[in-house]
């Protein structure tokens, strides 16, 4: 029975009038799932090395000249691939030779409940042709797709992510000085002071020894890393900075509108700006959807709750905003949305405090998209002081 399924499912139907390819992408090889008018309605596989654009064109130009044949027509390709590490430089290259192009978000696509499902790039090729001509029939809900960044809005989010790992980088080394000298007895030494290598000269163990040459020649170098990423941070910061730098007075940059509300700085309003607001979003809903901070109900028969947050969209943004939630209540504690805040954990005898700032988080991001975009004020926000 699940054999005749398997089958019967392979035989799909569609008089949309073009060539449906989908591209499994990995390391080694491209596979190029197409599903051609006029071919028996059959799916056709084909592979290419990775990266080689002139085999995948020339492929997609053998579909329309086979289709042609046999139909005497020319018909379009539409085309869909995961997001993943390729990032959009493929989708670029088809939209640039004409092609209509596709990139989906993979965790959005159906898939079996079954508690041991198959999975090969055959089988997820075919399962992406099936997605694309759902789409494309119109079909809610089947799946979401990406909206690729253009080059310049792609290349400016790096500075906030290369700032991040630095910060990481440069934890990780003080960590390891700071335990390398715990073990030694040594607690208060702070390697980002600017008197790290005269201090280095000074210290004692706990038993009153001065420190052993290769332990202090580790430390050493750990300082030469970490003064390397100070130096670094500083360059990526500068940059960073110009960036909320004004085109016109008249017309300040979204960056700088955010950065002009007290309790945001300039890291915040860079990330919010790069991560997010640059997008055209339609309403509020797909704006809290992005941020992953949309509600998630479970609702069946009498069985009614929320799960929490989808968790579905930018981490980066997410993460952000929750901090921003809670400099929020801080800073500005008088604005409209504080005194919400206030008095619903008032209301909870003030338990629930972490659900209530995720909550405050979907406002403000909201909130925010309507200042940069629409210029509303937020209702009893405070401005930094010049």
């Amino acid at each position: 029975m699940h054999e005749h399924q398997s089958q019967d499912q392979t035989v799909i139907r569609t008089d949309l009038g073009a060539i449906f390819v989908s591209l499994e992408l990995s390391r080694s090889t491209w596979l190029i799932t197409s599903l051609s008018p006029g071919a028996g309605e059959r799916l056709s596989k084909h592979s290419v090395s990775a990266g080689d654009v002139g085999g995948l064109l020339a492929r997609l130009a053998q579909l329309q000249q086979k289709a042609t044949a046999r139909l005497d027509r020319t018909f379009p390709v539409i085309a869909i691939q995961e997001a993943g590490l390729d990032g959009f430089w493929i989708h670029r290259v088809l939209g640039s030779e004409g092609i209509e192009s596709h990139v989906v978000d993979a965790a959005s696509i159906l898939v079996s409940r079954r508690r041991r499902q198959a999975k090969t790039d055959r089988i997820d090729g075919e399962t992406l042709v099936r997605t694309l001509l759902a789409y494309k029939r119109g079909e809610p809900r089947v799946c979401s797709m990406v909206r690729p960044p253009s080059p310049e809005e792609e290349d400016r989010r790096r500075l906030c992510r290369e700032r991040k790992t630095l910060l990481a980088e440069r934890i990780k080394h003080t960590n390891r000085i700071k335990g390398l000298l715990c073990a030694q007895g040594v607690f208060d030494y702070d390697p980002l002071l600017r008197t790290r290598r005269a201090r280095l000269d000074d210290l004692r163990t706990g038993d009153g020894r001065a420190l052993p040459a290769q332990l202090k020649a580790q430390i050493s170098r750990e300082l030469d890393r970490i003064e390397l990423l100070m130096n670094q941070l500083k360059i990526v910061e500068a940059e960073r900075d110009a960036l909320l730098e004004p085109a016109s007075e008249a017309a300040p940059s979204p960056a700088r509108m955010l950065a002009q509300l007290k309790g945001i700085g300039s890291q915040v309003a860079t990330v919010l700006w790069s991560e997010a607001l640059y997008r055209h979003f339609d309403n509020r809903r797909q704006v809290a959807a992005y941020a992953g901070l949309a509600p998630t109900p479970w609702k069946s028969g009498s069985i009614d709750h929320e799960q929490g947050v989808s968790k579905a969209g930018n981490p980066r943004l997410r993460t952000t905003m929750i901090q921003v939630a809670w400099l929020w209540t801080r800073h500005q504690p008088d604005s409209a949305l504080s005194q919400w805040f206030f008095e619903r954990v008032q209301r909870n005898g003030g338990r629930m405090r972490k659900g209530t700032i995720v909550a405050l988080a979907r406002k403000l991001v909201v909130a925010f998209w309507k200042y940069v975009t629409s210029g509303v004020v937020i209702e009893g926000a405070v401005m930094q002081t010049a």
